[in-house]
């Protein structure tokens, strides 16, 4: 037996990655807080008051050197898999007032036809891949 739905949705939050998988696409999403600095990409101070605050984080040029460097990783982990990258990109990451920089994925899954959610271990490699990320660059 599990946990409840809304401690897992609780837990996701607190732990800095949420992986949201799509209804009738085979899309999920994954979105990455960063949590800790980063001082090999200048990212040292990474909780801000507001959501402009992190704006200028995502276009600084160690957030685009993250950017680049998490998705050549990705890119290789991903080949042969089944999956295919169709969105990366930087977002801002609200919990409990702070707002934080982040990484912002989306998976799908091929062969899947529309209509047709993810399955179950494509949704499985997805939180592998959010792992290596989160890990590998010690966002949290």
């Amino acid at each position: 037996m599990g946990l409840p739905r809304a401690v897992r949705q609780w837990a996701a939050t607190v732990m800095s990655v949420r992986i949201t998988p799509d209804t009738n696409t085979p899309t999920a999403s994954v979105e990455l807080a960063i949590t800790l600095p980063l001082p090999d990409y200048d990212l040292d101070d990474v909780e801000k008051s507001t959501p402009r605050q992190v704006d200028e984080i995502l276009v600084s040029q160690g957030f685009r050197d993250l950017v680049d460097d998490a998705r050549s990783t990705l890119n290789a982990a991903v080949a042969d898999s089944g999956l295919r990258v169709a969105q990366f990109t930087g977002a801002i990451c609200p919990a409990e007032g702070v707002f934080r920089p982040g990484l912002w994925i989306v998976f799908e899954e091929s062969p899947a036809g529309p209509g047709t959610a993810m399955s179950t271990r494509a949704r499985e490699r997805v939180a592998e891949l959010a792992e290596l990320i989160r890990g590998r660059f010690g966002l949290s």
